[in-house]
């Protein structure tokens, strides 16, 4: 101990004797924070000062003193009075070690706040295609598609296990199961451009969103016997792999790519970028960005927890067998059934509403097919036979020639900017603007209008209003013609209106 401290001890036993046998002990009862602290806490959002100023200024009330009430207080009825109250600092000393560095930020600023100060375990080690987990990302940039700006989204599956990207699909606009369909065909192959990893797996973990979750997809992975884990709400931390893939992506990938921007932006892009922005990229351009920086990943990325190896030694020196599916088998999971046989005709498989045909149909008119399709791909077809043996691929009969769907999206684009300018000019009209107070007065509103000007509004609303000048009974109806098999009772009726 400091020489300062051991006077101060020698000089309280001499004033105080009983003290000599525990110095430095404390004599008074130390402050804790209780449950109804807590509360108060919590309304004031965890700001500690406030609520020792509510506290003040409850215990000088009482005290008889002449007090202002804070504004917005808490109500204090269930708070019990502290005589005496402690001082700022003692107080703000109590809540600094009664309540933990997790519980002040979810008091500050909500759960997820809380949950970054939380400690969770590592999962146990697996092996390859053990556990898949499967996300979507959106990427912070603009990308030129088809002539529209848009902000792309990243489909990937990642091995748990290994950290390998198995497979990968880039969607312009947002993500439907037709990308997880791709990227999990992507996944799942280990021929042609996607090998070497893939293969089946044996869990997959997603998040709650429809498309993970709509029959097409859970279809997919109940044949592929794969079983899907819906993992709860706002817990990113269980699928911590591709969470953390899409961190890097975003550091790695997306910052270096023109157009990027880290901080929230609209939903839609600027059409026209600024002489001092540089150009988007195209969609193909940064889909090949993106398969690029996947083959980056696996093949030359060390990621910590692989004892310096990249993703793609760590998957192959792993001797757990793998499952594969053939491709012509793999192509049938991947598409949507249309659940009813049809017919050919001479015009071809009637479906939605349309006909599409195709060359293989030569000769083949009147017999049963049935028809596969990718979700939401309407230009083309694949049509089967009723035992699912795959016959060939239909298009689209009478398709729209490129320059009428570019005239149809101008003439769309047209109609939807009038009808959001009408709608903001009616906005407009039922804003009301209110004039600012300095005192406690009642709201008042702006805009004068004339008498004539809303006499003359209100006939022209009042004469619009058909309905409401509609009387039925003002006028009777007519009676039957004579030659009309009419009841006595509904003749006599008409008689009698005839007569008044």
């Amino acid at each position: 101990m400091s020489e300062r401290t051991v006077w101060r001890w020698l000089a309280q036993a001499e004033s105080q004797p009983r003290t000599a046998d525990r110095p430095g002990a404390r004599t008074a009862h130390r402050f804790e924070v209780t449950p109804q602290v807590r509360v108060l806490l919590a309304y004031w959002r965890g700001n500690a000062s406030a609520v020792h100023r509510q506290l003040v200024v409850r215990a000088r009330a009482a005290a008889g003193e002449q007090t202002t009430e804070v504004p917005g207080g808490a109500p204090m009825g269930g708070v019990p009075l502290l005589d005496p109250v402690p001082s700022l600092s003692t107080f703000l000393r109590a809540v600094r070690r009664d309540l933990s560095a997790g519980e002040r930020a979810g008091l500050a600023f909500g759960p997820d706040a809380a949950r970054a100060h939380d400690v969770f375990g590592r999962r146990p080690r697996v092996w390859r295609n053990h556990t898949w987990e499967a996300d979507h990302v959106q990427a912070p940039l603009p990308v030129d598609a088809d002539g529209e700006l848009v902000r792309p989204w990243v489909t990937w599956f990642v091995d748990v296990a290994t950290k390998t990207i198995t497979g990968t699909a880039v969607t312009p606009g947002y993500p439907s199961r037709a990308s997880i369909l791709a990227a999990l065909r992507a996944a799942v192959l280990r021929t042609g451009p996607y090998g070497p990893s893939g293969g089946i797996p044996e869990h997959v973990r997603v998040d709650r969103g429809r498309d993970f979750l709509s029959k097409t997809v859970l279809g997919a992975f109940g044949v592929l016997d794969a079983e899907c884990e819906d993992l709860p709400a706002y817990s990113p931390h269980l699928k911590g792999t591709v969470e953390s893939l899409n961190r890097c992506a975003d550091r790695m990938l997306f910052a270096v790519l023109p157009g990027y921007t880290p901080a929230p932006k609209p939903r839609r892009a600027k059409k026209n970028p600024g002489p001092n922005e540089p150009a988007p990229l195209t969609f193909a351009e940064f889909t090949a960005e993106v398969l690029q920086w996947t083959y980056w990943w696996n093949t030359e990325h060390r990621p910590s927890g692989l004892a310096g190896r990249t993703p793609l030694e760590a998957w192959q020196a792993d001797p757990t067998p793998l499952s594969d599916i053939p491709e012509a088998a793999l192509w049938g999971l991947m598409l949507e059934d249309d659940r009813r046989e049809r017919k050919l005709s001479s015009h071809g498989v009637r479906w939605r509403g349309r006909d599409y045909i195709g060359a293989w149909m030569t000769g083949q008119a009147g017999r049963r097919v049935r028809i596969r399709h990718m979700p939401h791909h309407d230009h083309e077809i694949e049509v089967c036979d009723p035992t699912g043996r795959h016959l060939g691929t239909a298009h689209l009969a009478d398709a729209a020639t490129p320059e009428q769907l570019d005239e149809l999206r101008r003439t769309r684009t047209a109609r939807a900017r009038r009808l959001r300018e009408e709608t903001k000019k009616a906005e407009a009209l039922r804003r009301q603007r209110f004039a600012p107070a300095t005192t406690p007065t009642p709201a008042q509103r702006l805009g004068a209008v004339t008498a004539a000007q809303a006499d003359q509004e209100l006939a022209a609303a009042s004469d619009s209003d058909m309905a409401s000048l509609a009387l039925p009974d003002l006028i009777p109806h007519p009676p039957p013609p004579d030659d009309w098999n009419t009841p006595d009772s509904l003749r006599r009726n008409a008689t009698r209106e005839e007569k008044r």
